[in-house]
């Protein structure tokens, strides 16, 4: 099945049931994973049963979208990382193709006709292509192009040397290169390689969380050293939807609204849609924009985008929408019924003023 194909998509009876039994899926499936392999996964990749199991879930998280959407790719997308992470671990691919077979034979067991038989036909498709078809680039899209201080920039981030990093971003900023440019340029490009080092086993998780967290600090002192722009009188309302705990790129796009004028308000990461319609009502906002990381929190995006329209109706203002997620898929930006969606934060900006212009 080609990866342009689409899958079956669930009816929200079908989906009800799905998530109804995720839980009990999660636990039959890794007991009966383990108690099959258990020994030779320990042995391979001394990976503890607990680990596994987060595996089982992530990979359900991975097939709602697909459920719900009936696109494919992303859950093709997530078994080529998962192999990714498991030959970095010693693990082989091989365990991959085993899981999925017994998820299908749960399902098909648990789940009434025709559900049942749907989501083994999405799961069938999806190890089929999987085993059919390469491995596509480590992460969803490719950064911008580093400058020369970008590796030694990443060193200092993984190593915690503060100063360094600092000394770093004032350097170019002294030399002329602005808050935007040193974003995508600098920052951005050595935390994506930091992450994929991280899907490597080269870096642990303490140490990418560290390297974001002296990121966002160099990201704040930028943004004190930048000149004020002029204020257009236009409010944005910038938010990571629900379950999306990943809010640093939001952060730079909140860092270019702000540098273009307009009036920001960041809620952050992990905004129920009720707190970020309520908030878009009560700001009344001309635009909201929507962070999204990974696939299965296109569902919250779909909601918040139909809970703006519900409350608001004809004022409802325009969405824009990226992430990780929409960076790979950008047609999810449609479905889930986004006006735009946009790569990178100078884009956002561009997209921004042009949907505002449009409504006069």
């Amino acid at each position: 099945m080609p990866p342009d194909v689409e899958a079956s998509a669930l009816t929200a009876d079908g989906l009800r049931q799905f998530q109804m039994l995720r839980s009990r899926a999660v636990s039959v499936v890794a007991e009966q994973f383990w108690d099959a392999h258990g020994a030779a996964l320990h042995q391979a990749g001394l990976r503890e049963r607990e680990e596994f199991q987060k595996d089982v879930a992530f990979c359900l998280d991975c097939l709602q979208p697909v459920l719900e959407f009936g696109v494919l790719q992303p859950m093709v997308d997530y078994l080529h990382w998962l192999a990714c992470a498991l030959a970095a671990r010693s693990v082989p691919a091989v365990y991959i193709p085993l899981m999925l077979d017994l998820l299908g034979k749960f399902f098909v067991q648990a789940m009434t006709t025709p559900w049942g038989t749907v989501l083994v036909a999405v799961l069938h498709a999806a190890r089929g292509e999987f085993l059919a078809a390469p491995p596509p680039p480590a992460m969803p899209s490719c950064p911008p192009d580093g400058w020369p201080e970008t590796a030694a920039f990443e060193a200092h981030l993984t190593a915690g040397r503060q100063h360094e990093v600092l000394a770093i971003v004032n350097g170019l900023l002294d030399s002329g290169r602005s808050l935007i440019e040193v974003e995508l340029h600098l920052i951005q490009p050595a935390l994506y390689h930091i992450g994929e080092r991280w899907q490597a086993n080269l870096v642990s998780i303490a140490g990418e969380h560290m390297a974001t967290a002296m990121a966002q600090l160099a990201m704040t002192v930028s943004l004190l050293r930048s000149p004020p722009s002029m204020t257009k009188d236009r409010r944005v309302l910038l938010a990571c939807v629900a379950g999306n705990h990943h809010a640093l790129g939001l952060r730079m796009v909140a860092d270019a609204f702000v540098l273009g004028g307009w009036d920001v308000q960041y809620l952050g990461a992990d905004m129920p849609a009720s707190a970020i319609v309520g908030h878009a009502e009560k700001w009344k906002v001309d635009l909201v924009g929507l962070s999204v990381s990974f696939p299965h929190q296109l569902r919250a995006a779909r909601q918040t985008v139909a809970r703006l329209a519900e409350r608001l109706g004809a004022e409802r203002p325009p969405v824009i929408i990226g992430g990780l997620a929409i960076n790979r898929f950008s047609r999810m930006a449609e479905l889930v019924g986004a006006d735009g969606w946009c790569e990178d934060a100078p884009a956002a900006v561009v997209l921004a003023n042009q949907l505002v212009n449009a409504r006069g």
